[in-house]
């Protein structure tokens, strides 16, 4: 089957900061935490591609090395909402209308009370900002967005006919939320995944952007956005560069999604043809 264009799209722009993430390990143009006061500032040139920063530091490097940092915190807290909301979600729906269905349920809208930002106030307050809290800030976040919709597509399924065989022929509802209900579902993940993904970038690049997140000096796009901010009319490169790596990134991201939808739901396959 032809895969849609937006997939194509979202593919070859997210590849391309995961390369760059990739090629950051061994390789940048200059170290990022090396200051050269003597070079603040300069613009593009065959020595410093796309400039260089207040603090002499190459931006090419500086937005390598910050994609790694967004992308980690994104792909971790992806993670935890998806190790913890998934399984809650399972267990909900395996128990609709009952006590523990409603303490899951419940708990979910608790959390979603408190917005990432709050929660990393909340995890900053006590253990001070780092990379690490907001992981565990957006991670926190996550797990009742994976809940609600692995609930609500698991119940969808448990009153088929194939389920209510397999109820019959005295399979448990652990086996069954394992074995027939996950993997019809999957595709319903996959696409929220990609979505948590575009928003906990977003989160993190917020985060930082207030001084939550990446500390210096490990560089985050965020944290560019906020060093820049005091020289966005005299030098509005150092802002312009990270903020359109952002829209990129969580551009590409999202057309994934939308192209996974399409590819990976029958009734939208149907539709098309």
């Amino acid at each position: 089957m032809k895969l849609p264009l937006q997939l194509w799209i979202g593919f070859g722009l997210f590849a391309f900061f995961v390369l760059a993430v990739l090629l950051s390990f061994f390789w940048t143009p200059f170290d990022v935490t090396v200051l050269d006061i003597s070079e603040k500032l300069l613009p593009p040139s065959s020595r410093h591609l796309l400039g260089t920063d207040h603090f002499g530091r190459d931006m090419l490097s500086m937005l390598m090395v910050g994609a790694r940092t967004s992308i980690a915190v994104a792909i971790i807290a992806v993670g935890i909402g998806v190790a913890a909301g998934v399984p809650l979600g399972l267990l909900a729906a395996a128990n609709r209308g009952s006590l523990l269905d409603e303490i899951i349920m419940r708990g979910n809208d608790l959390v979603f009370a408190f917005p990432s930002l709050v929660i990393a106030i909340l995890i900053t307050a006590v253990f001070g900002p780092s990379a690490v809290n907001a992981i565990l800030a957006i991670g926190i976040f996550n797990i009742p967005v994976f809940a609600r919709v692995t609930r609500g597509a698991a119940l969808s399924l448990w009153t088929l006919d194939y389920i209510m065989a397999a109820r019959v022929a005295g399979k448990r509802a652990l086996r069954i939320s394992l074995e027939h209900i996950l993997p019809n579902i999957a595709n319903v993940l996959i696409v929220q995944g990609t979505i948590q993904f575009s928003l906990g970038i977003l989160a993190e690049a917020g985060l930082s952007y207030v001084g939550l997140g990446a500390q210096p000096p490990t560089p985050s796009w965020g944290r560019m956005l906020a060093d820049a901010q005091t020289m966005i009319y005299t030098t509005p490169r150092l802002a312009i560069l990270p903020g359109l790596a952002i829209v990129l990134a969580v551009l590409g991201l999202n057309l994934m999604g939308d192209g996974l939808r399409d590819f990976l739901d029958p009734r939208l396959r149907r539709a098309r043809q």
